[in-house]
């Protein structure tokens, strides 16, 4: 038996899967994300997004381009950019909608025409590379710079959002002209005891139940274990959620969250 239908859920909460749905403003994410919001709105060069793994970057992530209508914003989203320099510009390429056929040369040129072409439509260009701490090639470092040497007016024609893990930070500052282009950085840290709770109450809301089906106690253990990583979070609760249907208990307690660490 699922056990959303134990414990009175629509669906599951703890899920680890970037759902808008899910997006959990603490003050850590929020201030990253009204960061971002802004440099994309003012049109700002290079944004940079940094976080350990689990620590909610990909979510946040899509709920900022759920805040860009596209009427108003052209957007491409790279999810794996550990490719060769070539096929990178044509992930690009395809991304935005355009043909990934041919050339660097005549990739770049279709690039810089779509960015034009916005520009003087009154659109604003996104280009948003994830896990940007994959890409094994500093070319495509350098390729990405190139792409902000796309101007008019010197105005940027498109706004660079790279997402990745702290070491990115530290490849990004040892590429002198690309590190000069970022306008914003932003590192998310983990929850806090009080954020953690706060997390798994809200994700309990969104899946459609008012009921608190941890206790605090448990709440807290669940924060020691987990760091405040909002993945590692997830893990435990969504398996403690399990355990806890097939033992038919009324809420989770701190020993259920020792079973589920064994379980891990």
């Amino acid at each position: 038996m699922a056990y959303e239908q134990f414990w009175g859920l629509q669906t599951r909460p703890f899920d680890n899967v970037p759902d808008p749905r899910f997006y959990f403003p603490s003050a850590k994410h929020e201030t990253a994300r009204q960061r971002m919001l802004y440099g994309i709105e003012a049109r700002k060069g290079a944004l940079l997004l940094t976080g350990a793994i689990g620590s909610g970057k990909t979510l946040l992530s899509r709920a900022l381009v759920l805040a860009l209508h596209p009427s108003r914003y052209d957007m491409a989203l790279v999810t794996n950019p550990a490719l060769p320099v070539v096929e990178f510009l044509a992930e690009i390429a395809y991304q935005f909608g355009l043909s990934p056929e041919g050339s660097k040369r005549e990739l770049m040129h279709r690039l810089h025409d779509r960015f034009l072409q916005n520009h003087q439509q009154g659109m604003t260009t996104v280009l948003i590379v994830d896990e940007a701490q994959s890409i094994t090639e500093d070319r495509i470092f350098e390729e990405l710079r190139l792409l902000l040497n796309f101007q008019l007016n010197h105005q940027c024609l498109v706004t660079l959002l790279l997402m990745g893990q702290p070491e990115l930070a530290d490849r990004v500052r040892g590429i002198l002209q690309l590190d000069q282009r970022i306008a914003l950085r932003c590192h998310l840290l983990p929850f806090d005891e009080e954020e953690t709770r706060a997390y798994i109450t809200a994700r309990l809301r969104s899946a459609g139940t008012s009921r608190d089906l941890f206790s605090k106690d448990a709440q807290s253990e669940i924060h020691r274990q987990s760091g405040g990583v909002c993945r590692v979070i997830n893990s435990i609760c969504d398996l403690c959620l399990l355990l806890g249907s097939l033992d038919a208990v009324d809420c989770i307690t701190p020993l259920l969250v020792e079973q589920a660490l064994k379980v891990l």
